[in-house]
């Protein structure tokens, strides 16, 4: 079975959703956890609040999407938003 790009997959769903799309960028970061994936999505301090939305609705259906490729590598993903 291929592997998925879950970095791909991650920013194509939160470009769109943001200001200034160009200054996103998503990294995976090495966790403690063999099963556990990492993704970190940075963007301008504006973007983030919007990425993650009032109490954090955005950030919580953005994880949602994210489990079912996760899911499909027998996975857990973590996702976090950094603003620079």
């Amino acid at each position: 079975m291929a592997e998925i790009d879950l970095e791909n997959v991650l920013l194509n769903l939160v470009k769109p959703m943001a200001e200034d799309p160009q200054s996103i960028t998503v990294k995976t970061l090495p966790s403690l956890n063999d099963n556990e994936i990492l993704l970190v999505v940075y963007a301008k301090s504006e973007d983030v609040a919007r990425l993650i939305g009032r109490q954090g609705s955005m950030a919580s259906a953005l994880r949602q999407l994210m489990n079912i490729p996760a899911r499909i590598q027998h996975k857990r993903i973590t996702v976090k938003f950094e603003s620079y």
